[in-house]
């Protein structure tokens, strides 16, 4: 019988480590926070070794502000290739971009609704403000799905895109801190959102169509690209494993739902739908849910699962995927925190002795010091699906027989 790997319980006194990083790899030795220790480590593994990174995130995370608080600066780091959310998270995202003083304050979480409903307060959670905060977002959405440039056929990372020029524009009139939407515009990266009728903004446009159809406004053309959208995902993934250098992708998931799905999704679009060659799941992939796995759903559902489906790497997700049960709210700002305090070390040390002995004295350096300025993929999308498409035309004999069932 094979005698597994032993590996010690060596742990260090929490006075006596000097960085985050320390207190997540030498002070959680047992349980959850073992969980949390193996999580971070496979974070640190990933972005070590330079793949980009995809990021799912489900819940009010732009209505708590912890977008701000640790989202953007994780994004800003450079590593993130693309987000996939819901359309919720986008809309409350202009709360704090349209006003020059934040709407959003807190209240307890078991209170009186029927008293908060009475004064005009909407609660999510712990967070709260007036109801106009709805209705003026409301108002905004309507106003900039009128302009010009939305009345076409677009993806909606397109529609995200020009948003967050505009509520970027808003932000910088306003002087207030920058958004999620606007950060990932100056940066380039796509916003994907698998279920766009799910949420207020789509709301607004579905009111505006319907007014067209009402006879009440003359015209409305802005109309959601869903095939052109799944396809960007999938050039997405496509660059990552062929185009990108390291040939790998990694992928952080918080919450479950729809992001996730839609997060893992291009692996089957390109392999078992599309049928291209050689097609793998992320290598390092990571989540913290709350969700428990007997539930059977898919935010549940650990990375060993999605093996099963092809989209996690069957090599590698015994030692570089795990699913930690906590609220993600809770253990975020720290392990961002840890991983940006790494890439500041790093940055130090790269100025104290060049990057060339540094790369070779730590080579996880070189991945935490990859650009700031990202992978922009939104600016070479159409470059991008344009090259899928060419796939595809190879692949003509394999597509043209998935057409015919004895029905």
């Amino acid at each position: 019988m094979k005698k597994h790997h032993r590996k010690y319980v060596d742990v260090a006194r929490v006075d006596e480590v000097s960085t985050l990083h320390d207190v997540f790899m030498r002070c959680l030795p047992a349980f959850g926070g073992a969980y949390l220790r193996r999580t971070y480590a496979i974070l640190d593994r990933a972005i070590g070794a330079g793949c980009p990174l995809t990021i799912a995130i489900a819940g009010p995370v732009t209505v708590s502000g912890q977008h701000q608080a640790w989202l953007i600066p994780l994004i800003e780091a450079g590593w993130v290739a693309y987000l996939s959310t819901t359309d919720a998270v986008c809309y409350h995202d202009g709360h704090r971009s349209l006003q020059k003083a934040n709407p959003v304050f807190e209240v307890p979480i078991f209170t009186d609704d029927g008293a908060l409903r009475d004064e005009g307060t909407i609660r999510v959670t712990d967070m709260a403000f007036e109801e106009k905060v709805l209705f003026d977002e409301d108002r905004f959405v309507s106003a900039v799905l009128m302009k010009p440039e939305f009345q076409k056929k677009m993806t909606g990372t397109e529609l995200r895109f020009l948003l967050g020029r505009i509520y970027g524009d808003n932000e910088k009139k306003l002087g207030v801190q920058a958004g999620l939407l606007s950060t990932c515009h100056r940066l380039a990266i796509p916003i994907l959102v698998g279920a766009p009728g799910d949420g207020s903004l789509f709301l607004n446009s579905m009111k505006l169509w319907a007014m067209k159809q009402s006879g009440l406004i003359p015209d409305y053309k802005f109309e959601l690209d869903l095939h052109a959208e799944v396809l960007e995902s999938c050039a997405y993934h496509y660059w990552g494993l062929f185009e990108n250098p390291v040939h790998n992708l990694a992928t952080l998931i918080l919450g479950g739902g729809v992001p996730k799905n839609y997060n893992l999704q291009p692996e089957p679009a390109l392999s078992q739908v599309l049928g291209l060659q050689n097609i793998s799941g992320y290598q390092f992939d990571v989540q913290i849910i709350s969700a428990p796995v007997t539930e059977g759903s898919l935010s549940s559902c650990p990375p060993a699962e999605a093996v099963t489906w092809g989209k996690v790497d069957r090599h590698t997700y015994e030692s570089d995927t795990e699913s930690t049960q906590a609220d993600y709210s809770m253990v975020m700002p720290f392990v961002v925190k840890a991983l940006l305090e790494n890439r500041k070390r790093y940055a130090a040390m790269a100025e104290e002795m060049g990057e060339k002995k540094l790369f070779a004295k730590e080579p996880k350096a070189k991945g935490y010091l990859r650009s700031t300025n990202g992978y922009r993929l939104f600016e070479s999308r159409d470059d991008l699906t344009g090259k899928l498409f060419k796939e595809m035309k190879k692949n003509r004999d394999w597509l043209m027989k998935t057409l015919h069932y004895p029905l």
